[in-house]
């Protein structure tokens, strides 16, 4: 049986949601070892001028404890 634990990170893009949440591994990838998922669990965007200026999720990180 596997121990797992869920961590939540929040990060940030100027192109889009998919690579905020790219981002949003490869940070926790830095400290967090044998990461098994990534799960969107909110996302939002600030607005500048009618543009969209900056992409933001927040993310739930399921890593195995060993």
């Amino acid at each position: 049986m596997a121990v797992l634990k869920v961590i939540e990170v929040l990060a940030n893009s100027d192109e889009s949601w998919e690579e905020a949440t790219k981002n949003a591994l490869e940070q926790a990838s830095k400290s967090v070892k044998n990461i098994r998922s990534v799960y969107i669990n909110e996302q939002s965007a600030s607005v500048k001028d009618g543009k969209i200026e900056d992409y933001r999720v927040n993310v739930k990180i399921t890593f195995e404890v060993k």
